[in-house]
């Protein structure tokens, strides 16, 4: 799997950015520094001035590649899920025991996030805290209706998708697939939260994962 990753460019829709950030060395520096500020101060205080500061560059040059802060929370939620996704595809495709697959395809989708060496200006371990802390902010908006039909949630549609697809293999009688789907990915997003920031509402902890819990649930709902 590492080789083939290390071959992959990770594909954002287009309408998200106005210049390819992974064309240049400044937008591999903005996309960096703004997953390390995000996480260090919280969607809500970014700007680009600040990041500016930090890497050493005006508002200007940032507004050429992102026209608004939100555009680049698009697309690095874009590129959390399409990282994801190749990650699904490739450690899945070669299970054929569908409940082995099943198991393994919640557990790519719920685990702790490891950096990926493939990427050396993403951390994606830091990546993946922005998600759970701030990723609703990316479709929270009056503007989702519009954002969506132009294609802007089609890769985090398309894991919840992969997902349904491989619950339907193995009950093809379930009446709620993508609700199920959808279900194990923003829970566990909801869960790795709650495990951080509110221990006494979830049974998650440290010998407990968000993993062990929707693989339970998911099981027991299939009754399989």
């Amino acid at each position: 799997m590492t080789n083939l990753l290390s071959n992959l460019k990770i594909a954002v829709p287009e309408k998200i950015y106005v210049k390819d950030p992974e064309s240049s060395e400044l937008g591999k520096r903005i996309i960096k520094h703004s997953i390390l500020l995000i996480n260090d101060i919280g969607f809500d205080s970014f700007t680009f001035k600040k990041l500016g500061a930090i890497i050493g560059s005006n508002e200007s040059s940032i507004y050429r590649y992102f026209e608004s802060k939100h555009k680049l929370l698009l697309y690095l939620s874009s590129w959390y899920w399409a990282w994801l996704e190749y990650q699904l595809v490739f450690e899945t495709h070669n299970i054929y025991d569908k409940k082995e697959k099943l198991e393994k395809a919640i557990q790519i989708v719920t685990r702790t996030t490891k950096e990926d060496s493939n990427y050396t200006h993403i951390n994606e371990v830091v990546l993946n805290n922005i998600i759970i802390n701030e990723n609703s902010k990316s479709f929270l908006t009056k503007e989702v209706d519009k954002e969506n039909k132009d294609g802007y949630f089609n890769i985090y549609k398309r894991v919840v998708q992969r997902l349904r697809d491989i619950i339907e293999e193995i009950k093809p009688d379930y009446n709620y697939p993508s609700s199920l789907a959808s279900t194990i990915i923003d829970g566990s997003l909801h869960q790795h939260f709650l495990k951080d920031h509110f221990a006494s509402i979830t049974d998650c902890k440290e010998d407990v994962t968000p993993t062990n819990f929707l693989v339970n649930l998911t099981l027991n709902t299939l009754k399989l």
